[in-house]
């Protein structure tokens, strides 16, 4: 398979399918479009007609921009409505409260927003401006957004973060029983040195930590992929365990494995074949 940019390349030329590249990392924004696709692939599966994405952190907005018109791409290959929100403060991140929020990293007032530049850019994506710890509480009853699907979770800091996993908390109805989440600063460099005990890690945990019938797990079928890349790490999936659609059959029905003249590794890999065709969905 070609390489990234390369691949990006070969889709806007129209060489490969929305499937191929998804799948294989194409695009400026890989971990969104990866995410945004296989909840549209759930949704389709569960019969749901629409869904919700979210980045939390717009910042300048160049992320919003690529999520809205991936939002728009892949619906038009699942044929799921899929709605597009944007939270943020509108002028940069808020201060540091204390150790947790890595405040030799960041500081109050980095990725201030230029809103009306940005309203310009965007066709349907919906900005969601505001104190999380307030927006949280009221976007539901404000909105009325489909089931969400996917959320993008660039806040930077412990502390909002917390505040943005919390709308995991409303009424099932407001979610697929499982949700693609991003993490974007989870790795990091040696500046930044994020830790399981501060910032998005420390949210992550603590939100495990509080639930018995939801989980935040790592996407372990990416992480064993070649080439690795590095997103592959910082995608997670919401399991909600108690979601009335959580156990509702989504695989493929024909799960034998006839006795037959080929048998061992290459019958593996055929049965394995068939599977992956089933997860991937459609191309276009």
């Amino acid at each position: 398979m070609l390489p990234p940019r390369a691949l990006t390349l070969a889709r806007k030329l129209g060489l490969v399918d929305l499937r191929e590249m998804v799948e294989h990392g194409g695009g400026d924004r890989p971990a969104y479009a990866y995410c945004v696709y296989h909840a549209a692939l759930l949704a389709r599966w569960l019969g749901y007609e629409a869904i919700s994405v979210i980045e939390f952190g717009v910042a300048g907005g160049n992320g919003l921009v690529a999520l809205e018109r991936l939002a728009a791409e892949i619906s038009s290959a699942t044929a799921v409505e899929i709605q597009v929100y944007g939270f943020d403060t509108g002028h940069g991140l808020p201060a540091p409260r204390d150790y947790r929020d890595l405040p030799y990293h960041w500081k109050q007032g980095f990725f201030e927003m230029d809103k009306h530049q940005l309203e310009q850019r965007l066709d349907r994506a919906r900005l969601v401006l505001g104190d999380i710890e307030q927006t949280a509480g009221t976007f539901f009853s404000a909105h009325r957004p489909a089931p969400i699907g996917a959320v993008m979770h660039d806040f930077d800091l412990y502390s909002s973060t917390v505040a943005g996993l919390s709308m995991f908390d409303v009424d099932e109805r407001y979610r697929l029983p499982r949700v693609y989440c991003y993490f974007d600063d989870i790795i990091g460099s040696e500046v930044e040195l994020y830790n399981d005990f501060t910032g998005e890690r420390l949210a992550i945990e603590e939100f495990n930590s509080a639930h018995d019938d939801k989980k935040l797990s790592k996407a372990y079928h990416l992480i064993t992929r070649y080439p690795m890349r590095t997103w592959y790490h910082q995608i997670y999936v919401l399991h909600d365990f108690s979601h009335s659609r959580y156990n509702d059959f989504v695989s493929g029905d024909d799960q034998q494995l006839p006795l037959g003249p080929t048998t061992g590794w290459a019958a593996r890999a055929a049965h394995a074949l068939g599977a992956w065709t089933r997860s991937v969905g459609p191309g276009t």
